[in-house]
């Protein structure tokens, strides 16, 4: 069966930019198993060693999650002791996610693996910087159009 060019996988833009983010979660996953995290799960913890207390909502928004998604790792989470869910001060319709003391001792732990990853694949850091921009690009103009 021919294929017209446009439909040839490695034509597309979507499919390197997917099995590129499949194998960086490949390449944190070792790592992660030494916590039982999730690569989700370290996202939001990312989040939350950025600013503690934010809604079950900032979370979805900075992490790219729905809530169905979302409030499943969420449970698994609080379940872990890595996170303590709280109703809000001033508004009860909403949920604060606060980082537990084990939840924020992670983070001297784990904040190596950015740089492990860089070192792992041997890309250097202008070019890592370049990839970065271009992706904050991208992600950026698909928000405009979602």
């Amino acid at each position: 069966m021919t294929s017209k060019p446009e439909q040839l996988l490695e034509n597309q833009l979507c499919f390197p930019i997917y099995a590129a983010s499949r194998l960086v979660t490949r390449l944190y996953q070792p790592e992660l198993d030494k916590y039982k995290l999730t690569y989700p799960q370290y996202v939001i913890l990312l989040i939350l060693w950025q600013q503690d207390g934010v809604t079950v909502g900032e979370i979805g928004q900075q992490a790219i999650l729905n809530n169905n998604t979302l409030t499943p790792i969420l449970k698994r989470m609080a379940d872990n002791n890595l996170i303590e869910r709280r109703r809000d001060d001033w508004d009860e319709r909403k949920v604060r996610i606060y980082l537990t003391d084990y939840g924020n001792s992670l983070q001297q732990s784990l904040s190596c693996l950015p740089s492990q990853l860089v070192d792992k694949v041997g890309l250097d850091l202008d070019k890592a910087a370049q990839l970065k921009a271009l992706l904050g690009d991208l992600m950026s103009q698909l928000n405009e159009h979602s």
